[in-house]
């Protein structure tokens, strides 16, 4: 690991280790697209750049890399913090299950609204502007979250988290294609999961002892005030890439031919990645592999190890962490991995089937040991983290300068599962229940609804495009 961090540390190599040659580089572009990039740039080899402004560029690579990190630790734990607080909100708000899943979907509901535009504002707009008025937004949402007086007011200052954290994990996509090569993408963003789900276990054991020691409403507005505090600090030190310094991008000291800007307008920019027969598969995957993995861990997992299994809710919430700290973990190593191998496809499906297979102890209420059933939520977590290779095809095949609305479309589908599937869950709990406690067969049809996307995402996922971890744009200029 320490390697490839080191690895990821210099600009100044490609991604063989070795300092590029000297020549000249230039690009043919297809025809059809030959109007919106420019060719023939001649560029300077890396080994030509003084060392301290190779230097300054790593410090700066990484600044905006923390920045944006952080801002989406914030992003996870507003996901999933539900899960751990469920409770808490019953007893605050009176809800049923319908309401509470319509309480927790809420963050969803514009989350997914947001995807595709925050892909139009990271492109155009650029990640710095888009990343401070997201985090003054999520700020605010979560204080009022916090101080919510009834149902009314809380949805509304999820609605409000939401939509400012909606455009965190698409403006370090960009951020992340502007200051690393193409061969560490998938890396620094396997990391970025990794630093995310950081957030989300935090929402999980640790928010649940947190909540019995200081009032949950407190955490939320403390959490508000870290995203203004955040706000500033993106607007004070980040950049949107190297150029904005003056400094030459990575492209240029890599010895490769820089990405040229879309030149068109950005909805023929955007009806270009829609148009694209090769982004939609990553949409469906994520819609039912994301998606699932985020309804039933950051809502359901909780009550129903406490109601099917008799697990309290610290041991409960235990098990939703290894399941976030699984797919944390995974997520690091499977970008690093694919990285290496040169290849998105082998990970991503068998992972998928893995993650799908897991889901069959839950809907049979299989009794197990302790140990066993940690090592099914790990392993729920690590096979999941396959996914996050979607958002990295996604941008291999569509033009470089729409990677912010090729992996936002992509991303959607994550999200739009969760605002259908949370509501709908507690829906089916409720019809087979009516409304009283709830029993194991009572889980097992929600549950059984849910595998049903879990399958359908599966299935997407064997029409997702091998690139080889390159773009094909690029790829067929050459």
């Amino acid at each position: 690991m320490l390697a490839q961090l080191r690895e990821i540390g210099d600009p100044d190599r490609d991604p063989t280790g070795r300092f590029p040659g000297s020549r000249s580089a230039s690009v043919r572009i297809p025809a059809a697209h030959t109007h919106r990039y420019r060719t023939g740039l001649s560029l300077k080899p890396a080994a030509r750049y003084d060392p301290i402004l190779l230097g300054r560029i790593r410090r700066l690579r990484w600044t905006a890399y923390l920045l944006g990190a952080t801002a989406f630790v914030l992003a996870f734990f507003h996901r999933l913090a539900p899960a751990a607080i469920a409770g808490e909100l019953h007893q605050s708000f009176a809800t049923s299950g319908t309401t509470l899943g319509v309480l927790a979907a809420a963050y969803f509901y514009v989350y997914f609204a947001m995807q595709v535009p925050s892909g139009v504002l990271a492109d155009t707009w650029g990640p710095r502007r888009l990343f401070t008025a997201g985090a003054l937004a999520a700020g605010a949402g979560s204080i009022l979250f916090g101080l919510a007086p009834t149902l009314g007011v809380a949805i509304a200052g999820r609605l409000l988290v939401g939509l400012g954290v909606s455009v965190a994990f698409v403006s370090v996509l960009k951020l992340n294609a502007a200051w690393f090569s193409e061969r560490q993408f998938a890396t620094v963003t396997g990391l970025l999961m990794f630093i995310g789900n950081l957030g989300g276990f935090l929402s999980a054991a640790p928010l649940a002892w947190l909540v019995g020691v200081v009032a949950w409403r407190n955490v939320f507005v403390g959490t508000g005030i870290l995203s203004l505090l955040l706000a500033a600090l993106t607007w004070a030190l980040l950049r949107d890439n190297p150029r904005q310094l003056g400094l030459p991008s990575i492209h240029e000291i890599e010895g490769k031919p820089d990405h040229s800007p879309h030149s068109g307008h950005w909805l023929d920019a955007l009806a270009l990645v829609l148009r694209n027969r090769m982004t939609w598969p990553g949409f469906f995957m994520n819609m039912g592999l994301i998606g699932s993995y985020l309804t039933f861990g950051g809502l359901w997992a909780v009550p129903y190890l406490s109601e099917v299994h008799g697990m309290d809710r610290a041991l409960a919430t235990y098990h939703t962490s290894l399941m976030i700290f699984g797919f944390a973990a995974g997520s690091l190593i499977v970008g690093a991995w694919s990285d290496r191998m040169g290849r998105r496809l082998p990970l991503l499906l068998c992972l998928g089937v893995v993650y799908a297979a897991s889901w069959v102890p839950l809907i049979g209420g299989w009794a197990m040991p302790v140990p066993l059933s940690f090592a099914l939520f790990a392993l729920m977590g690590v096979s999941i983290s396959g996914a996050s290779l979607s958002w990295t095809c996604a941008k291999e095949v569509n033009p470089p300068a729409l990677s912010g609305m090729a992996t936002s479309v992509v991303n959607t589908g994550g999200f739009l599962g969760p605002a259908i599937y949370q509501p709908l869950m507690g829906w089916v709990l409720d019809a087979s229940s009516g409304g009283g406690a709830r029993a194991l067969e009572d889980w097992r049809r929600a549950l059984g609804v849910l595998f049903a996307f879990v399958l359908a995402g599966c299935a997407s996922a064997f029409f997702v495009r091998e690139t080889h971890c390159r773009n094909i744009y690029v790829a067929r200029a050459r």
